[in-house]
């Protein structure tokens, strides 16, 4: 009965480790995806998410930067060359709403470039 106890607190012990490293380790992606397009880093955007072998559709709704999507922090970080690799990289049902666009008019950001990015992704160009 000793040793099932023992077995039981070291398999216990061992997955909370394994899943906060996990979790400091998607933290750090996010980290870096928010920076990156911040600094309007395509390339480093891109290379970051080769390396964690991650599409940014999989992790778009994920990543909030200042509590933002990534496209949003674009917007307002005037990020037009990372916020297009954004928008390239989702998939077209993910921008027909319009959430994104009425959210820049709404924040005095209409006029930023990515908007008529979006506007030509959603319509097919």
């Amino acid at each position: 009965m000793k040793l099932s106890t023992v077995l039981v607190s070291a398999s216990l012990c061992l997955a909370s480790v394994a899943f906060s490293n996990a979790a400091k380790a998607n933290d750090q992606l996010a980290l870096s995806l928010c920076e990156y397009v911040a600094a309007n880093d395509k390339n480093r955007l891109r290379d970051t998410l080769k390396t964690a072998r991650v599409k940014m559709r999989n992790v778009y709704d994920s990543v909030l930067c200042n509590g933002n999507n990534l496209l949003r922090h674009a917007i307002a970080s005037n990020a037009v060359d990372a916020g297009e690799f954004v928008v390239k990289n989702l998939p077209k049902s993910a921008l027909e709403d319009g959430a994104d666009i009425a959210w820049a008019e709404g924040n005095g950001q209409g006029g930023s470039a990515l908007i008529a990015i979006i506007k030509e992704r959603v319509a097919g160009n």
